[in-house]
């Protein structure tokens, strides 16, 4: 059985938050949360919120126990990124892409499908 939980519009860049991703793709649950709360990125904190709410799923949507799960998958989407212009020399301007991220974990319990 696995449970879903789906963090949208993140405001960090998706290429940042992929290295941490792989810190606790695979993982149990427990040990991924304990892994991300001594990383000092910004990434971390949100992982592990999304961690946490599927977890929640799981247990209250799906009667599975806490203990027995694991982050079977773990992904980063890009979402819609803020444009912003930044003034240049001699009246020119630059982009500014202000990224955005859509984080998605699903947990299994290891049980039948």
């Amino acid at each position: 059985m696995q449970a879903k939980a789906v963090t949208r519009y993140v405001r960090i860049s998706p290429t940042k938050v992929r290295p941490v991703m792989d810190l606790v793709r695979g993982k149990p649950v427990d040990r991924a949360l304990a892994i991300l709360r001594y990383l000092p990125h910004k990434a971390a904190r949100e992982i592990a919120r999304t961690i946490e709410s599927a977890r929640a799923n799981a247990t209250n949507n799906y009667d599975m126990a806490p203990d027995d799960l694991v982050v079977k998958y773990i992904f980063a989407d890009e979402g819609p990124a803020f444009k912003r212009i930044m003034p240049r020399a001699r009246g020119r301007a630059d982009r500014i892409r202000k990224r955005t991220t859509h984080i998605t974990v699903i947990v299994d319990d290891g049980g039948e499908m």
